[in-house]
This record gives structure tokens, C-alpha cells and sequence, in this order.
């Protein structure tokens, strides 16, 4: 997953890169909201971490005037100040959720999942957070990868690459998707790390290694 984190107390956005980090994802950190205006002109993000009390513009201005600009992706407000009023007038410029400051990292961590699935249209996923095709099982939630009840050792980018897969079941998913979503990045002129990475994934798969099938000249399909 590839996060932009719009948050101007170091020691907060230092724990919290380094601990989104340490699940896999890309994190790319602005210190004020006009810096993170301008890295969102350039990048696309699957989720935006947004702290409310920034120096110039607030968070509910960069909140308002990425959705003037038509950009959907889901905005997750962070603040000190825990009242009602501050938590409907973020909803009310476009932010998707509200997290008051203190927070548990886990709940952070399940905020951003749900929003992520939400705007990704996730859509077999069950209540424990699990995808299932036949005896091959993804935990998202434990992040374990199970093959007719084998655990099998995956990497964190495997594990990116079979949750977006999966998740994304009958759909095709170009290269560049793939790429954004589990590198952080739209384009790779150096490798064919995604190629590799999805050889890797089948062999791991097993007898479940044919459902990932390649689209000609689009990407790569699950199901």
C-alpha cells in the first residue's frame, strides 16, 4: 500500500512512518498541507493520513481543496482536538474518517485497511478479514497465507501482492497498479520486478499457481 502522511510533528510522523514501514507499506511524509498538495499533484496514494492542526493551510483545507481537484483517494484526520464539532466539520470537507490523538497503532493500522478496502472494492473478503478461494487462504488480518492448510512463508511484498490480488479477484490488474499499490511507484524502467515477483507468488501457490493468469497487454489477473 503507498501512504501519504501530511502530519508536521516529527516525533508523531517518525513513529508512524516507521511503523507503517514495518508492515510492508510506502510512506511518503509531508511536514505542512501545501507540501502534501503538491506531492499529491504528481503521486497517486491509496490512502492519505491528514493531521488537522498544520502551519499555513489546515487539514481541512487540504482536505477541501484535493476534493475541489476531483481526488478521491480516502482521507484519514488526525487530531488533538476530540470534539464533535471538529469531527463533523473534517467529515463535512471530505475526509473519510477521524482519529483523535492519542492513538493505538492498531487501531490506525485497521482504519486504513477499511478505508483502503472501501475504495478499492473489495469484495471477498469475509468478516475476519479473510480471502478465500478453495483451500487457498489469505488472513489479512494475521497476514498468513495458508495452501490447503500449509502456512506458507511469504515476504511483505508477497504479502501485498496476493492480498491485492485476491481482493481484487476477476479483475485485471495492470503492472503500473501493482506497481503503485505494492511499490510505491508508477513506473519500472530498471527491472521486471513485478513479473518476477508474481513468478515467485506462483510457485508458492502451488496447485493454486494458475490462477493468477497474465492479460496481454494489460497486467494480471487473480481468479
Amino acid at each position: 500500500m503507498n501512504i501519504l502522511l501530511i502530519e508536521d510533528e516529527l516525533r508523531v510522523a517518525d513513529f508512524v512512518r516507521r511503523g507503517l514501514k514495518a508492515e510492508g507499506w510506502v510512506v511518503e511524509h509531508a511536514g505542512d498541507g501545501e507540501t502534501g498538495l503538491a506531492i499529491m499533484q504528481d503521486r497517486d496514494f491509496d490512502v492519505i493520513i491528514l493531521d488537522l492542526m498544520l502551519p499555513g493551510i489546515s487539514g481541512q483545507q487540504v482536505c477541501q481543496k484535493m476534493r475541489a481537484r476531483a481526488n478521491t483517494t480516502p482521507v484519514l484526520m488526525l487530531t488533538a482536538l476530540d470534539s464533535t464539532d471538529e469531527r463533523v466539520a473534517g467529515l463535512r470537507v471530505g475526509a473519510d474518517d477521524y482519529l483523535p490523538k492519542p492513538f493505538d497503532f492498531d487501531e490506525l493500522i485497521a482504519r486504513i485497511q477499511a478505508l483502503h478496502r472501501r475504495m478499492t472494492g473489495y469484495g471477498n473478503e469475509d468478516s475476519n478479514g479473510k480471502y478465500q478461494h478453495h483451500g487457498l487462504i489469505y488472513d489479512s488480518a494475521a497476514m498468513v497465507l495458508t495452501v490447503d492448510g500449509i502456512v506458507v512463508d511469504l515476504s511483505a511484498k508477497e504479502r501485498e501482492l496476493i492480498s491485492i490480488l485476491m481482493a481484487s479477484k476477476n479483475k485485471a490488474l495492470s503492472r503500473e497498479r501493482i506497481l503503485n499499490s505494492v511499490w510505491g511507484t508508477h513506473e519500472d524502467p530498471m527491472t521486471n520486478v513485478v513479473d518476477v515477483y508474481i513468478g515467485r507468488l506462483r510457485k508458492k501457490l502451488g496447485p493454486y499457481g494458475g490462477l493468477i493468469t497474465t492479460v496481454r497487454g494489460a497486467g494480471y489477473r487473480f481468479g
